[in-house]
């Protein structure tokens, strides 16, 4: 079956679903495959359920027998009337893609592509709420950013969208490259370039050349680039692209800069819109160029400057990213989604500048480092020390190779006051720990790789 054909059968059932748990009457369901997982042994089930067709690469009658070619099965092991709603292909993945970027090419509107090391979601759902105010918006649904989620976010936008906002995480190079390929973006925005999936990209500079193919495509294909001018390192990278858009503080379409920051950001716009401030409910000054960033698009789409305002200002995050929870006397500061060196470099930082009598810093272990692991890791603790704090907690991955600069404690000891780092080995001892320690009257920041688990620690 072509793609044209698909396309038509996309057409009369236009919402796609590859895990048969979130199954709605009416679905195509792809029965993609894993390492530990084949979705074909779940397309009947999936037709059972109300879906109008499967898209297999292998056909599993309903006793688990399998075949490759349609025209082997016989009646009496699948079913006329049910072989025909069983759309086998060569590779179900493959095709998902192939069916997205048709889909794509008939939609006439603006596609926004986001990547970068740190901040992209929430830079796409601050630009997804500007944008929605204003213009028929869809975007990535959570985290939603890979191989997969990617196109099954193209394939949810509807005939009467006016712009799209995707995000692609990535952690190796070409994979930028490869979502570009379907997705066929008109603009662009990279946030940063960090220390994250080092392992993968092959350090620092594999990192700005992978996240960098974004610019590649917008280069090759007359795309606008919305770029942050105070990062240096993304002007070389931006070069030659027919279209720049700049936003920072001292440069571009939109200007800005922080006016407060305790406990939550509050930006002040100094250029692109009338001089105003917009009170968020992030945590961090590490948030302002994903503000800025949000502004810029919506002057830049024609979104009036009370809906930027208003849009910005009733956002709160969610998903364990720049949280602010108050419990009892304490607050907390909830990072914990995702964290590498570059990123947990900033938040320390900025809780360091938080006006507090007694500050607890919980962190998690990072992951996909490579060979630069421990040395980050060691890196960390270093500014935990010249940073002056003195209640850390350090939690599983190579922090348990590290020697800590005060004695170390695990799970059973007893908490003794003269003890300030202390190593755990998994976020639930952490959150025992946390209980036994009771604080009062403390802010307390836990952030941590994805693995880890570190919003476990605040689970009662």
């Amino acid at each position: 079956m072509s793609i044209q054909e698909l396309y038509k059968i996309f057409q009369q059932y236009p919402s796609v679903q590859t895990d048969t748990r979130k199954l709605k009457q009416g679905d195509i369901f792809v029965a993609l495959k894993g390492p530990n997982f084949n979705g074909n042994l779940f397309a009947l089930q999936a037709l059972e359920a109300g879906a109008a067709y499967a898209i297999v690469d292998q056909l599993v009658s309903a006793n688990g027998e399998t075949f490759t070619d349609g025209h082997t099965t016989t009646d009496d092991k699948i079913p006329l009337e049910i072989r025909t709603r069983l759309l086998l292909v060569d590779d179900a993945l493959t095709t998902l893609q192939q069916l997205a970027k048709y889909h794509r090419q008939q939609l006439n509107i603006p596609f926004i592509a986001i990547t970068g090391s740190n901040g992209k979601t929430t830079s796409k759902e601050l630009i997804y709420a500007v944008l929605s105010a204003h213009l028929n918006t869809y975007t990535t649904q959570g985290n939603l950013n890979n191989h997969i989620g990617v196109p099954l976010t193209i394939l949810s936008v509807k005939p009467d969208a006016q712009i799209a906002v995707i995000e692609m995480g990535a952690n190796h190079q070409k994979e930028i490259e490869s979502y570009c390929n379907y997705t066929l973006p008109t603009y662009g925005v990279i946030t940063n370039c960090g220390k994250a999936h080092l392992e993968g990209f092959g350090g620092v500079e594999g990192v700005r050349k992978g996240k960098g193919e974004l610019y590649q495509f917008l280069r090759e294909n007359h795309g606008t680039a919305f770029v942050y001018a105070d990062y240096d390192y993304l002007q070389p990278m931006s070069a030659g692209i027919d279209q720049i858009v700049y936003y920072g503080m001292t440069k571009g379409l939109v200007q800005g800069r922080i006016k407060a920051a305790e406990p939550f950001l509050t930006v002040e716009i100094t250029a692109g819109l009338d001089a105003t401030l917009i009170q968020s409910q992030l945590v961090g000054e590490y948030n302002l160029p994903n503000i800025l960033c949000a502004v810029a698009m919506g002057r830049y789409f024609g979104v009036p400057t009370s809906k930027i305002i208003h849009a910005i200002e009733a956002y709160a995050p969610s998903n364990s990213r720049s949280q602010l929870i108050e419990r009892g006397t304490n607050k907390i500061i909830l990072d914990a989604y995702n964290a590498n060196p570059s990123s947990m470099k900033v938040a320390i930082d900025n809780f360091a500048k938080l006006a507090a009598d007694r500050k607890i810093v919980m962190l998690g272990g990072m992951m996909e480092l490579g060979e630069d692991s421990i040395a980050e890791h060691k890196a960390l603790i270093e500014q935990l020390v010249t940073l002056g704090f003195t209640e850390v907690v350090l939690v599983g991955g190579d922090f348990a190779h590290i020697q800590l600069p005060v004695s170390t404690i695990n799970a059973s000891s007893t908490l003794s006051s003269n003890t300030s780092f202390v190593y755990l080995n998994n976020s639930t001892e952490a959150r025992e720990w946390l209980k036994q320690l009771n604080p009062q009257n403390a802010y307390i920041l836990v952030k941590g790789s994805r693995s880890i688990n570190m919003e476990r620690v605040l689970t009662d």
